[in-house]
């Protein structure tokens, strides 16, 4: 790889959710990925459930590129620390090309548009064409006049039902000028298993090697894959020192499993490049934090899915409260944040005991969907950081608050600047947010 083809790029996008650019995606990283590619996979946007399957895909962690809850140097350096080091950068970008969230003085609005404005890279869109024909053309040239900032260097068709129907597409592509770099037939067999948040996890998909590379050959068979590495471009955000956030402590006693499972990488990283030891514990194993940390962070995921095994999980929960005697912080994000409060309720409307640590008390019986970036005013020290600092993140769940007597963590407010109910809880020296941390105000 020369310097010229350095963090080199490509970004896919598409016009409205559900296009299959997460199908593509993949295909891409895995069909590139068995060329002998270093292949780099990126997530635009707050998503925890697709960067787990790229880097199954491209045997490489993925990485957020969020511009709105991102700072600009944070974004930077992430994706210059990675895509650097690979011979292409493959970007799956959020919702439609433009959509995003008000802008709050961030990178962006969160938009994939403005991440390929920023960073550089072309957009190759993948274009829903079910119900279709020549209209197709049509939006894929809207999508590639409507900022002069953001390049389209083609199309990849999704959902084609025959020569004839491609045939009828094609003539509109070729009238205006946008590439044409493959086209994906109807096939339903090729889905993977979803749920409420999302796709299920990648770690639960016995056979996800299998169908990932069944994807890769639909893909290659499809697509021209010379033509998507031969307009990836070189990096133009400038590369940047790191500003990541720091860790929250020297010795950090982390919960990862099945039922844990949602923490940035990013943010890992920075921790461990900060010096921090992390020391991994099973709560689903029944593992306590270990004993010397000096702080103990509980991440996001499905407890819901888990509440049975983690309310008699006796030596994890008696773990959790020795620490919270000796007022070692403990922290815990959305499903870590329930599974510290009093009882969780799940979806058929049974209650399990939880840690207690919190009076928090939440059910998936009565589902309330909560979502959205979020911008919190610390009113508290606490393992986010010290009181009157401002992160950034974002929520998505939908369990329900039944009880919640604790003093709040967070003066929190949407992406509007409106002020929003979530405000998390503290007591002694636990607390929790249902936001998902990623980065500080810079």
């Amino acid at each position: 790889m020369t310097v010229s083809n350095r963090a080199r790029g490509v970004i896919i996008g598409a016009a409205r959710s559900g296009a299959g650019k997460t199908t593509v995606t993949l295909g891409l990283l895995r069909a590139l990925a068995r060329t002998g590619l270093a292949v780099q996979p990126f997530k635009c946007g707050p998503d925890y459930i697709d960067p787990a399957f790229h880097a199954v895909a491209a045997g490489r962690p993925s990485y957020t590129l969020d511009c709105w809850a991102m700072s600009r140097p944070s974004l930077a350096h992430v994706a210059w620390d990675h895509a650097a080091s690979a011979d292409l950068s493959i970007v799956e970008g959020v919702m439609g090309l433009f959509d995003g969230a008000p802008r709050v003085g961030q990178a962006g609005n969160g938009s994939t548009a403005d991440l390929a404005a920023l960073l550089g890279w072309p957009v190759v869109l993948v274009l829903d064409v079910a119900g279709q024909a020549e209209t197709a053309a049509a939006v894929a040239a809207g999508c590639a006049r409507y900022r002069d900032d953001v390049a389209v260097a083609g199309v990849i068709l999704n959902r084609v039902r025959s020569q004839r129907h491609l045939a009828s597409i094609t003539t509109g592509l070729d009238r205006i000028g946008i590439p044409l770099f493959g086209a994906l037939l109807v096939d339903e067999a090729i889905g993977l298993p979803e749920r409420h948040l999302g796709l299920v996890q990648a770690g639960e998909i016995a056979d996800l090697d299998r169908r990932l590379d069944a994807l890769a050959g639909r893909i290659e068979a499809a697509v021209d894959l010379g033509a998507v590495q031969g307009v990836a471009r070189p990096l133009v955000l400038r590369a940047a020192a790191a500003r990541l956030p720091p860790p929250p402590g020297q010795r950090i006693a982390l919960a990862q499993d099945a039922g844990f499972s949602f923490l940035y990488p990013h943010l890992l990283e920075a921790w461990r490049a900060a010096g921090a030891e992390i020391r991994v514990f099973s709560p689903l194993a029944d593992e306590p934090p270990a004993g010397d940390a000096d702080v103990v962070w509980l991440p996001g995921g499905y407890p819901e899915l888990h509440a049975g095994t983690l309310a008699s999980a006796h030596r994890f929960q008696a773990g959790l409260r020795a620490s919270a005697a000796r007022s070692v912080p403990i922290h815990g994000e959305c499903g870590g944040y329930m599974v510290l409060g009093n009882g969780i309720e799940d979806a058929q409307g049974v209650h399990h005991a939880m840690v207690g640590l919190l009076t928090l008390e939440t059910s998936f019986a009565k589902r309330q969907l909560h979502l959205g970036y979020r911008r919190a005013r610390l009113v508290a020290d606490c393992p986010l950081g010290t009181a009157g600092s401002e992160i950034l993140g974002h929520e998505f769940h939908y369990a329900a608050v039944l009880a919640n007597r604790d003093e709040p963590l967070v003066q929190c407010c949407d992406a509007a600047g409106s002020a929003v109910a979530e405000g998390g809880g503290r007591r002694g020296s636990a607390s929790g947010t249902f936001f998902h941390y990623i980065d500080r105000q810079q």
